[in-house]
Protein backbone atom coordinates (compact mmCIF):
# COMPACT_ATOMS: atom_id res chain seq x y z
CA UNK A 1 0.00 0.00 0.00
CA UNK A 2 1.33 3.32 -0.95
CA UNK A 3 0.94 5.99 1.60
CA UNK A 4 2.39 8.85 -1.49
CA UNK A 5 -1.69 10.46 -1.35
CA UNK A 6 -0.45 14.01 -2.27
CA UNK A 7 -3.36 17.22 -2.02
CA UNK A 8 -2.24 18.13 -5.69
CA UNK A 9 -2.32 15.51 -7.86
CA UNK A 10 -2.07 15.02 -11.87
CA UNK A 11 -5.58 14.24 -13.86
CA UNK A 12 -5.11 12.29 -17.00
CA UNK A 13 -8.59 12.78 -18.45
CA UNK A 14 -8.24 13.66 -22.32
CA UNK A 15 -4.76 12.09 -22.76
CA UNK A 16 -5.24 9.67 -25.30
CA UNK A 17 -3.95 6.51 -25.07
CA UNK A 18 -0.39 6.74 -26.36
CA UNK A 19 2.14 9.38 -26.51
CA UNK A 20 0.92 12.23 -25.04
CA UNK A 21 0.19 10.63 -21.90
CA UNK A 22 2.89 8.86 -21.89
CA UNK A 23 4.74 12.35 -22.00
CA UNK A 24 2.24 14.23 -19.98
CA UNK A 25 2.22 11.96 -16.85
CA UNK A 26 6.42 11.87 -17.14
CA UNK A 27 6.51 15.33 -17.15
CA UNK A 28 4.23 15.33 -14.31
CA UNK A 29 6.36 12.65 -12.25
CA UNK A 30 9.05 14.48 -12.97
CA UNK A 31 8.07 17.79 -11.65
CA UNK A 32 6.78 16.31 -8.58
CA UNK A 33 3.72 15.12 -8.66
CA UNK A 34 3.18 11.58 -6.79
CA UNK A 35 -0.77 11.16 -6.90
CA UNK A 36 -1.89 10.19 -10.57
CA UNK A 37 -5.69 9.82 -11.49
CA UNK A 38 -6.78 7.57 -14.07
CA UNK A 39 -10.00 5.58 -15.47
CA UNK A 40 -10.87 2.96 -17.30
CA UNK A 41 -13.10 5.07 -19.42
CA UNK A 42 -10.06 7.05 -19.98
CA UNK A 43 -8.29 4.39 -22.04
CA UNK A 44 -4.93 5.10 -20.79
CA UNK A 45 -4.13 2.81 -18.33
CA UNK A 46 -1.23 1.25 -19.97
CA UNK A 47 -0.04 4.58 -21.03
CA UNK A 48 0.04 5.71 -17.14
CA UNK A 49 1.99 2.60 -16.44
CA UNK A 50 4.61 3.34 -19.35
CA UNK A 51 5.18 6.60 -18.04
CA UNK A 52 5.71 5.42 -14.48
CA UNK A 53 8.59 3.20 -16.01
CA UNK A 54 10.06 6.20 -17.75
CA UNK A 55 11.08 7.94 -14.92
CA UNK A 56 13.56 6.94 -12.04
CA UNK A 57 10.61 7.23 -9.05
CA UNK A 58 9.58 3.83 -7.72
CA UNK A 59 5.79 2.59 -7.89
CA UNK A 60 5.46 2.83 -4.18
CA UNK A 61 6.78 6.41 -3.92
CA UNK A 62 3.27 7.09 -5.93
CA UNK A 63 0.10 6.92 -5.75
CA UNK A 64 -2.26 5.78 -8.45
CA UNK A 65 -6.14 6.08 -8.88
CA UNK A 66 -8.39 4.35 -11.36
CA UNK A 67 -12.49 4.22 -11.86
CA UNK A 68 -14.52 1.47 -12.68
CA UNK A 69 -16.64 2.04 -15.78
CA UNK A 70 -20.09 2.79 -15.92
CA UNK A 71 -20.51 -0.77 -17.79
CA UNK A 72 -18.61 -2.54 -15.09
CA UNK A 73 -20.61 -1.98 -11.71
CA UNK A 74 -22.19 -5.55 -11.50
CA UNK A 75 -20.64 -7.09 -8.93
CA UNK A 76 -19.15 -9.67 -11.34
CA UNK A 77 -17.94 -7.41 -13.94
CA UNK A 78 -16.42 -5.28 -11.43
CA UNK A 79 -14.23 -7.04 -9.66
CA UNK A 80 -12.68 -8.87 -13.15
CA UNK A 81 -12.14 -5.62 -14.48
CA UNK A 82 -10.76 -3.90 -11.88
CA UNK A 83 -8.22 -6.83 -11.79
CA UNK A 84 -7.86 -5.94 -15.32
CA UNK A 85 -6.82 -2.40 -14.38
CA UNK A 86 -4.23 -3.28 -11.87
CA UNK A 87 -2.63 -5.24 -14.07
CA UNK A 88 -2.66 -2.59 -16.90
CA UNK A 89 -1.19 -0.35 -14.31
CA UNK A 90 1.14 -2.62 -13.85
CA UNK A 91 0.90 -2.18 -9.34
CA UNK A 92 0.17 -5.01 -6.78
CA UNK A 93 -2.20 -3.40 -5.90
CA UNK A 94 -4.34 -0.42 -7.17
CA UNK A 95 -4.22 2.77 -4.34
CA UNK A 96 -7.48 3.82 -4.80
CA UNK A 97 -10.39 2.62 -6.80
CA UNK A 98 -14.03 4.68 -7.57
CA UNK A 99 -17.10 3.96 -8.91
CA UNK A 100 -16.63 6.37 -11.62
CA UNK A 101 -20.67 7.26 -12.05
CA UNK A 102 -23.52 5.80 -10.18
CA UNK A 103 -25.36 5.33 -13.02
CA UNK A 104 -25.84 2.32 -15.65
CA UNK A 105 -25.34 -0.67 -14.11
CA UNK A 106 -24.49 0.40 -10.70
CA UNK A 107 -26.32 -0.71 -8.32
CA UNK A 108 -25.57 -0.37 -4.29
CA UNK A 109 -26.93 -4.20 -3.37
CA UNK A 110 -23.68 -5.28 -5.99
CA UNK A 111 -21.31 -2.79 -6.23
CA UNK A 112 -20.91 -1.45 -3.06
CA UNK A 113 -19.69 -5.33 -1.93
CA UNK A 114 -17.53 -5.61 -4.98
CA UNK A 115 -15.65 -3.02 -3.66
CA UNK A 116 -15.84 -4.61 -0.20
CA UNK A 117 -14.40 -7.48 -2.17
CA UNK A 118 -11.83 -6.07 -3.64
CA UNK A 119 -10.01 -4.62 -0.73
CA UNK A 120 -10.19 -8.02 0.81
CA UNK A 121 -8.61 -9.63 -1.47
CA UNK A 122 -5.89 -7.03 -1.95
CA UNK A 123 -6.77 -5.66 -5.48
CA UNK A 124 -7.33 -2.50 -4.31
CA UNK A 125 -5.98 -0.71 -0.86
CA UNK A 126 -8.90 1.95 -0.82
CA UNK A 127 -12.51 2.37 -1.92
CA UNK A 128 -13.57 5.95 -3.52
CA UNK A 129 -17.08 7.27 -5.38
CA UNK A 130 -17.42 9.66 -7.44
CA UNK A 131 -19.90 11.97 -8.91
CA UNK A 132 -22.54 11.22 -6.07
CA UNK A 133 -25.58 12.78 -4.61
CA UNK A 134 -25.42 13.70 -1.00
CA UNK A 135 -27.59 11.25 -0.50
CA UNK A 136 -25.95 8.83 -2.55
CA UNK A 137 -22.75 8.79 -0.95
CA UNK A 138 -24.71 8.59 2.59
CA UNK A 139 -26.23 5.20 1.39
CA UNK A 140 -22.69 4.22 0.26
CA UNK A 141 -20.88 5.48 3.45
CA UNK A 142 -23.55 3.54 5.78
CA UNK A 143 -23.44 0.10 3.22
CA UNK A 144 -19.75 -0.23 2.69
CA UNK A 145 -17.72 -2.79 5.29
CA UNK A 146 -14.40 -0.25 4.37
CA UNK A 147 -14.12 3.42 4.89
CA UNK A 148 -14.51 5.78 1.91
CA UNK A 149 -10.60 7.53 0.85
CA UNK A 150 -12.39 9.99 -1.25
CA UNK A 151 -15.39 11.28 -3.25
CA UNK A 152 -14.77 12.76 -6.29
CA UNK A 153 -16.59 15.48 -7.64
CA UNK A 154 -16.30 18.75 -9.99
CA UNK A 155 -15.13 21.26 -7.68
CA UNK A 156 -14.09 25.05 -8.37
CA UNK A 157 -14.44 28.78 -7.17
CA UNK A 158 -17.86 28.51 -9.95
CA UNK A 159 -19.09 25.04 -8.33
CA UNK A 160 -18.18 25.46 -4.97
CA UNK A 161 -19.26 21.94 -3.59
CA UNK A 162 -20.05 23.81 0.05
CA UNK A 163 -22.44 20.66 1.00
CA UNK A 164 -19.98 17.71 -0.39
CA UNK A 165 -17.19 19.56 1.25
CA UNK A 166 -18.88 19.71 4.66
CA UNK A 167 -19.62 15.77 4.35
CA UNK A 168 -16.08 15.42 3.89
CA UNK A 169 -14.81 17.14 6.59
CA UNK A 170 -17.64 15.10 8.96
CA UNK A 171 -17.37 11.39 8.05
CA UNK A 172 -13.59 12.10 7.02
CA UNK A 173 -13.13 11.41 3.40
CA UNK A 174 -11.54 13.44 0.91
CA UNK A 175 -13.01 15.27 -1.59
CA UNK A 176 -10.77 14.90 -4.56
CA UNK A 177 -11.51 17.75 -7.12
CA UNK A 178 -11.66 17.38 -10.84
CA UNK A 179 -11.82 20.08 -13.23
CA UNK A 180 -10.11 22.12 -10.85
CA UNK A 181 -9.87 25.35 -13.54
CA UNK A 182 -13.31 24.94 -15.03
CA UNK A 183 -11.46 23.72 -18.25
CA UNK A 184 -9.87 27.77 -17.83
CA UNK A 185 -13.32 29.53 -17.04
CA UNK A 186 -11.46 30.65 -14.41
CA UNK A 187 -9.43 32.79 -16.21
CA UNK A 188 -13.01 35.02 -16.96
CA UNK A 189 -13.93 35.79 -13.81
CA UNK A 190 -12.86 39.15 -12.66
CA UNK A 191 -12.01 38.63 -8.83
CA UNK A 192 -10.02 35.34 -9.59
CA UNK A 193 -8.32 37.96 -11.82
CA UNK A 194 -7.54 40.62 -9.70
CA UNK A 195 -6.41 38.24 -7.16
CA UNK A 196 -4.11 36.62 -9.56
CA UNK A 197 -2.42 40.15 -10.24
CA UNK A 198 -1.96 40.66 -6.68
CA UNK A 199 -0.23 37.66 -6.60
CA UNK A 200 1.68 37.46 -9.44
CA UNK A 201 0.32 34.78 -10.37
CA UNK A 202 -2.67 33.13 -12.83
CA UNK A 203 -6.18 32.81 -12.20
CA UNK A 204 -5.99 29.22 -12.25
CA UNK A 205 -2.90 28.94 -9.86
CA UNK A 206 -5.51 31.05 -7.88
CA UNK A 207 -8.36 28.71 -8.57
CA UNK A 208 -5.67 26.01 -7.43
CA UNK A 209 -4.67 27.61 -4.25
CA UNK A 210 -8.30 28.18 -3.09
CA UNK A 211 -9.09 24.43 -3.26
CA UNK A 212 -5.60 23.97 -1.48
CA UNK A 213 -7.22 26.38 1.12
CA UNK A 214 -10.09 24.15 2.36
CA UNK A 215 -10.23 21.24 4.94
CA UNK A 216 -9.86 17.68 3.10
CA UNK A 217 -9.72 19.21 -0.51
CA UNK A 218 -7.61 17.62 -3.04
CA UNK A 219 -7.46 19.22 -6.48
CA UNK A 220 -6.02 17.17 -9.52
CA UNK A 221 -5.72 19.46 -12.40
CA UNK A 222 -5.05 17.91 -15.95
CA UNK A 223 -2.37 19.43 -18.49
CA UNK A 224 -0.56 18.30 -21.56
CA UNK A 225 2.08 20.76 -21.94
CA UNK A 226 4.75 21.16 -19.56
CA UNK A 227 4.65 24.62 -19.10
CA UNK A 228 0.85 24.09 -17.67
CA UNK A 229 1.93 21.06 -15.84
CA UNK A 230 4.93 22.97 -13.99
CA UNK A 231 2.48 26.09 -13.67
CA UNK A 232 -0.07 24.13 -11.37
CA UNK A 233 2.36 22.35 -9.52
CA UNK A 234 3.87 25.91 -8.31
CA UNK A 235 0.02 26.69 -7.23
CA UNK A 236 1.36 24.67 -4.21
CA UNK A 237 3.49 27.83 -3.04
CA UNK A 238 0.48 30.39 -3.34
CA UNK A 239 -0.59 31.61 0.01
CA UNK A 240 -4.09 33.33 -0.53
CA UNK A 241 -4.51 36.03 2.15
CA UNK A 242 -8.19 34.84 3.82
CA UNK A 243 -9.38 38.07 2.32
CA UNK A 244 -8.29 36.80 -1.46
CA UNK A 245 -10.50 33.72 0.32
CA UNK A 246 -13.61 35.48 1.05
CA UNK A 247 -14.00 37.12 -2.14
CA UNK A 248 -13.68 33.76 -4.09
CA UNK A 249 -16.37 32.65 -1.75
CA UNK A 250 -18.49 35.16 -2.80
CA UNK A 251 -18.36 35.06 -6.65
CA UNK A 252 -21.68 35.09 -7.63
CA UNK A 253 -21.84 32.73 -10.61
CA UNK A 254 -22.50 29.29 -10.69
CA UNK A 255 -21.11 27.38 -13.58
CA UNK A 256 -21.02 23.39 -14.00
CA UNK A 257 -18.18 22.39 -16.78
CA UNK A 258 -18.93 18.19 -16.33
CA UNK A 259 -22.84 17.91 -17.17
CA UNK A 260 -24.73 15.15 -18.31
CA UNK A 261 -28.30 13.76 -19.11
CA UNK A 262 -28.03 10.77 -16.72
CA UNK A 263 -25.89 12.34 -14.11
CA UNK A 264 -27.35 11.77 -10.55
CA UNK A 265 -27.80 15.80 -9.78
CA UNK A 266 -29.86 15.71 -12.78
CA UNK A 267 -31.94 12.52 -11.39
CA UNK A 268 -32.68 14.05 -8.13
Amino acid sequence: MSDAFDRLGYGTYELRHGEECVSGVTRAIETGYRHIDTAQGYDNEASVSAAIDATDVDRDDLFVATKLSTDNLSYDDAVATARVSRDRLGVDSIDLLYVHWPIHTYDPAETLPALDALVDEGVADRIGLSNFRPDQLAEAVDRLDHEVFAHQVECHPLLRQAELRELAVEHGHWLVAYSPIARNRVADVDVLREIAAKHDATPAQVSLAWLLSKERVAPIPKAASAGHIEENWAARNLDLNPEDVERIDAIDRRERVVDIEGASWNRA
